[in-house]
């Protein structure tokens, strides 16, 4: 292990820096073969580490987290926009539905209301029919 200590100025404390050039657990595991992102663009991905300094391998290892999350937000993202493309398409149906239900219920209520004009009239004819009846049978009656 290399040591080094330092004394940036006359007022601030002293600084150490330890780094080792022996392979240790943490070295070897960036060694192992390195995560790839296809779909990360590449001001994004992930700067191979200085496999000596133990903190670019920290900071390579929260990339490659970061780069991991990015991506299933992304996925994620993705997913929910098909999602609402679908239930836009949904509404536009039901609204569709809904303006053939008011256009069905407007020509319910003329047809109901002609229906029962015809009713009406129907009736009224009826009447004077009965009406012509009797006075007709009263004319041969009398003849």
């Amino acid at each position: 292990m290399i040591t080094s200590t330092r004394r940036v100025s006359a007022d601030k404390p002293e600084v150490q820096i330890a780094f080792s050039l022996d392979e240790t657990s943490e070295l070897k595991d960036a060694e192992d073969p390195l995560p790839s992102f296809p779909d990360l663009e590449q001001r994004l991905q992930p700067v191979l580490p200085c496999r000596s300094l133990k903190e670019s391998i920290e900071v390579y290892k929260d990339h490659c987290k970061m780069a991991n999350e990015f991506n299933q937000v992304k996925h994620e993202i993705a997913r929910l926009e098909d999602r609402k493309k679908e239930l836009m398409a949904e509404l536009l149906e039901d609204e569709e539905a809904s303006m053939e239900f008011a256009r069905l219920e407007e020509e319910y209520k003329i047809l109901t209301e002609e229906n029962q004009n015809l009713i009406t009239v129907h009736s009224e004819r009826a009447q004077q029919l009965e009406t012509l009846r009797v006075v007709s049978q009263k004319r041969q009656g009398s003849s």
